[in-house]
């Protein structure tokens, strides 16, 4: 495949401090690396901005036009003689490299008025956001409760356009729900991104693996995963194709995944297994609304939210309903 084919990814495999200003110049310095090498795709892992490894911690929450976020999607722009607040950019202006720079994903921690913050990834490109996602499916698992210092996301799906690609996101936790990633599939996406900061933990690896690789099968899909590394993270930082093969896979340590992805390859899994369009059933987008359940307890059954008129996917037809009763032998 020649160097102007497909789309180049990478995926930047991070150790985030909780100090949003600490990790900035090591994504910085990652966007302006990633310029020079012509990449046009850069995944950063789920809380890019302020992690820790201590359940139940506070992490720093900044609003979206300020701070972390508003020097990464800067750090975009083609004119990069100004950083954020006007001043030259001490870190993307003098590196070199081709004006035209990647379009960058980064998790962080978003501020809230209305009462804890969410974990949101942001897409930005060209110095502009492209696509918010914040996350929807928390973290109340494994004796970690995530809802005790974050609030689940609104449930909106953005997606936006790379080198063809069409490009959904999802966070971490959310790949055990296939929910969302069909959702996504029917809207089009090419390419799923799946930053994570996955913890360590018996079969916990294997589950990772797993999950990325289903994804990608059964959505047809390129599925890219930046995870975080260090601590008690796994790292392990992947790329899938369609068809379910990992084509590029990180160990723990800090370190960067680049791969090229094939429109050709694509199709062609698309063609071979039409599984999108043999389908039988839609997946319903409306959220349901749960109680986080104290420590330890079960939590209460889902509670619908009102059902709003929607236009059914057509190619999601009605299943047949077979009576086995009255089969013999």
């Amino acid at each position: 495949m020649s160097a102007g084919e497909g789309m180049l990814v990478r995926c930047v495999q991070l150790h985030s401090g909780i100090d949003p200003a600490g990790n900035l110049e090591s994504v910085l310095t990652g966007i302006a690396e990633a310029r020079a090498d012509g990449v046009d795709l850069l995944v950063f892992p789920e809380t890019t901005a302020s992690r820790s490894d201590e359940p139940g911690t506070r992490l720093v929450a900044e609003r979206l036009d300020e701070g972390f976020v508003a020097a990464v999607v800067a750090a975009t722009a083609t004119d990069r003689s100004d950083g954020p607040s006007g001043a030259p950019d001490p870190v993307g202006a003098d590196r070199g490299g081709p004006a035209t720079g990647p379009t960058v994903v980064v998790g962080t921690v978003e501020s809230n008025p209305d009462g804890p913050p969410f974990n949101t990834l942001v897409a930005a490109q060209d110095g502009q956001v492209v696509a918010v996602y914040r996350k929807v499916h928390l973290y109340d698992a494994f004796s970690f409760i995530e809802s005790a210092t974050i609030s689940p996301g609104d449930g909106i799906l953005e997606t936006f356009q790379v080198k063809g690609f069409c490009i959904g996101m999802v966070n971490c936790y959310d790949l055990r729900f296939p929910e969302i990633s069909r959702l996504l599939a029917d809207r089009g996406v090419d390419v799923l991104l799946a930053p994570a900061s996955w913890v360590a933990g018996p079969l916990k690896e294997e589950h990772w693996t797993t999950l990325c690789r289903a994804r990608a099968l059964e959505n047809t899909c390129y599925l890219a995963a930046a995870g975080q590394a260090g601590g008690n993270r796994i790292g392990r930082s992947l790329v899938v194709a369609p068809d379910g093969v990992v084509h590029a896979m990180a160990g723990p340590e800090v370190t960067t995944l680049t791969h090229r992805l094939s429109r050709a390859a694509l199709d062609r899994a698309r063609q071979e297994m039409p599984v999108l369009a043999q389908r039988r059933f839609r997946v319903d987008p409306e959220l349901i609304t749960r109680t986080a359940p104290a420590q330890g307890t079960p939590g209460p059954a889902p509670v619908p939210l009102p059902r709003t008129a929607h236009t059914p996917n057509p190619v999601a037809r009605p299943a047949e309903v077979v009576d086995h009763t009255s089969r013999r032998g």
